[in-house]
């Protein structure tokens, strides 16, 4: 994967999430690196149709829980990606173990 596919991977998503989901510029933001950074670990083919596609399926009203449901639905799929939280807008959440940690 190219920098330059990278770079339209994002600002494509962030233009989708703000135009079509209603997401804010900073969120937009986080959410189309997170994908990008997803896309690159465990999905080269992903494209912003895949991600806008189950992005509109969500069944919840805020962006942020629909973009974090529609990582773990896309990580679901993916049998090496066990643990999808690094990819989600919460993250690991105050009472995660440190993914850190042992390591």
């Amino acid at each position: 994967m190219s920098e330059i596919e990278d770079s339209e991977f994002v600002a494509e998503l962030e233009a989708a999430f703000v135009e079509e989901f209603g997401a804010d510029a900073e969120t937009a933001t986080a959410a189309a690196e997170k994908a990008a950074a997803f896309r690159e670990a465990y999905d080269e083919a992903l494209s912003v149709t895949a991600v806008t596609d189950r992005l509109a399926d969500g069944s919840y009203d805020s962006f942020e829980h629909r973009f974090d449901y529609t990582v773990g639905d896309l990580a679901a799929g993916v049998e090496d990606c066990t643990d999808s939280r690094q990819f989600r807008i919460a993250g690991f959440g105050d009472l995660a173990a440190d993914p850190e940690q042992g390591a």
